[in-house]
């Protein structure tokens, strides 16, 4: 009689299956209860498979052949997993006007913070290591302390301040 699978050896089998590299816990709702997802998502956390990114988001992990500490393995970055978890809370957001300002080759200066455009509520906070996603709200406003000035569509590409 063949043993019966673990709720971790279970969520370890889905993630390596699955193409993308940010999961929610609620992808694993049908698994287990909450509590039993929590705690072998932790255990994956803390055996360097994961990194948490946030409440409930999870992304994949790789060992770094350098410190030999987990570190994201998502192609875009720690941006690329941010809004990558914002389409699968459902949240509707948008590059920001540096973003957009840069691509668009009005300017040269290139964004140091990840940030994007939110429409919408959204509260949660989405970090790895030490940066943090930083959130601009529809109205035109930067989110407070992001140091990011809206871009007026009629400028030269000048940008003051």
């Amino acid at each position: 009689m063949p043993r019966r699978r673990t709720l971790r050896q279970r969520i370890e089998e889905r993630i390596a299956r699955r193409r993308d590299d940010v999961f929610l816990t609620r992808e694993f709702r049908d698994l287990g209860g909450e509590d039993q997802v929590l705690r072998a998502l932790r255990g994956l956390v803390s055996d360097k498979r994961l990194v948490r990114l946030g409440y409930g988001v999870y992304g994949r992990a790789v060992i770094s052949r350098l410190s030999g500490e987990p570190i994201l393995n998502s192609p875009g970055g720690f941006l690329g997993a941010a809004r990558t978890a914002l389409d699968k809370l459902g949240v509707t957001w948008e590059p920001t006007d540096w973003e957009r300002a840069t691509n668009e080759g009005r300017t040269t200066q290139v964004p140091v913070n990840p940030a994007v455009r939110v429409k919408g509520r959204f509260v949660r906070r989405l970090r790895y290591q030490d940066t943090e996603l930083r959130l601009e709200r529809r109205s035109g406003r930067a989110a407070a302390g992001s140091g990011l000035a809206p871009i007026n569509p009629g400028d030269s590409g000048i940008i003051v301040g």
